[in-house]
């Protein structure tokens, strides 16, 4: 009899466990960028283990990257530890926007605008 009661509580803690890593980069995420109602999460669990796919706001992206990296890598590392704390394996994609990086503002040549809007 105790052996079925331990085997549902175990079953019902793996079933919160899974969620949480979910959870917990919700979260962070939306404490990270400008427009938190854009974040989405979508979970996929395969013989591989965890996969969870994070969708932003494409102006938030820069702010998930990071410079060089740093901050995907920081967020990547955080999700595998709770995975290891529930005992699962835990990946994370970051979905590209559509149609790729914004172009980036290029400075033409001789140009002085910034200098002439310069007040002392």
């Amino acid at each position: 009899m105790q052996n079925v009661e331990l085997q549902k509580e175990n079953k019902k803690k793996k079933d919160m466990a899974k969620e949480r890593d979910q959870e917990f980069l919700e979260y962070l995420v939306k404490e990270l960028v400008d427009n938190p109602k854009d974040v989405k999460v979508e979970r996929k669990v395969d013989e591989m283990g965890v996969l969870l796919s994070l969708t932003v706001n494409p102006q938030d992206m820069g702010q998930i990257i990071g410079r060089e990296g740093s901050t995907a890598k920081a967020i990547r590392n955080l999700v595998r530890i709770v995975g290891l704390k529930n005992h699962a394996r835990v990946n994370l994609k970051i979905e590209e926007p559509e149609g790729g990086r914004a172009p980036r503002m290029e400075k033409k040549e001789g140009s002085t605008d910034d200098i002439e809007n310069i007040s002392l």
